[in-house]
């Protein structure tokens, strides 16, 4: 099995696959380093494919301590596997929390990103305190659930729920075993994860200054039915220079795996246009924002 070392001593299990420029897969809270299977078999073909578990996730390492988890530390976590492996630049593409973790990058260490796909990404959050509050409680409650119920007794309510259902609907085998995977989790790792990361960080929507700085060419990718990231998909797209919008319709949170055609097909046309530096900021004119015609310079 192969394993890079965090600077504060976390093991952290990788799978490679494929050569050519570098794509960093980064996983969902729902899902692990497996949950990349569709696009590892599909872009280990032309490119150097790695995935990764993320701490809390055996076979990486599961630190105890709350304090071990945190945003950056995600981020730093994502750099680090880049540096274990002697990658300068990379691709990062992530899913949900895997996509929280990119963004997050793209703010700490922009230098080391060619592009990043960013799917399902929520850590949106609310800028009401009262929502904020009641959002971290639930949080801490889901963990207390995790450790207290286990995550088999979790996983069918879990995947079930409303932006999930719709992976079950058009895959049950693929749903099932996403199911399964879930429930073979580490309870503390989750737990740890949902307070440490999903309950702590500070909302994108609370850091527009920073976001508006990136550089780095972007892809979001929503479900039109996944209700708790379609806000944060368009606050990207009007915040982030370089960003193009994709909405895949009749489709849940789980947007790799419930429709990989789709999302291959438009990651790989958005790594061909960055490769071409055809991926630029939004067009002056567009910016203008009219609806008939250019505003008059008279």
């Amino acid at each position: 099995m192969s394993y890079i070392t965090t600077d504060d001593g976390v093991h952290l299990y990788y799978e490679a696959a494929g050569e050519g420029e570098p794509i960093l897969f980064m996983h969902e809270f729902g899902g692990h380093h497996l949950s990349w299977e569709p696009q590892i078999r599909h872009f280990s073909r032309r490119y150097r494919c790695i995935t990764y578990a993320a701490r809390g996730w055996p076979p990486s390492d599961v630190p105890d301590d709350v304090a071990a988890y945190s945003q950056a530390r995600a981020a730093d976590d994502a750099i680090a596997v880049l540096t274990g492996l002697g990658i300068e630049k990379a691709h990062l593409v992530g899913l949900s929390m895997g996509a929280t973790a990119a963004l997050e990058v793209s703010i700490r260490h922009p230098e080391r990103m060619l592009s990043m796909t960013v799917a399902a990404g929520g850590g949106g959050g609310s800028t009401d305190a009262e929502a904020k509050r009641r959002f971290q409680a639930d949080c801490a409650a889901f963990a207390r659930r995790i450790e207290t119920e286990g995550l088999a007794s979790m996983a069918e309510l879990y995947c079930t729920g409303s932006a999930r259902v719709q992976y079950r609907n058009k895959d049950v085998r693929g749903w099932e075993e996403f199911k399964r995977q879930f429930a073979e989790g580490s309870p503390r790792g989750r737990a740890m994860t949902m307070l440490g990361i999903q309950g702590a960080r500070v909302p994108f929507f609370e850091r527009e200054e920073a976001l508006s700085r990136v550089q780095v060419p972007a892809l979001v990718v929503v479900g039109d039915e996944d209700d708790g990231t379609i806000g944060l998909a368009l606050f990207l797209k009007r915040t982030l220079p370089r960003c193009g919008l994709l909405m895949v319709p009749k489709t849940g949170h789980t947007i790799n795996l419930e429709e990989p055609t789709v999302f291959n097909t438009a990651m790989e046309g958005f790594i061909n246009s960055v490769e071409h530096d055809k991926w630029g900021e939004l067009d002056a004119v567009a910016r203008q924002k009219h609806f008939l015609l250019p505003q008059s310079k008279a």
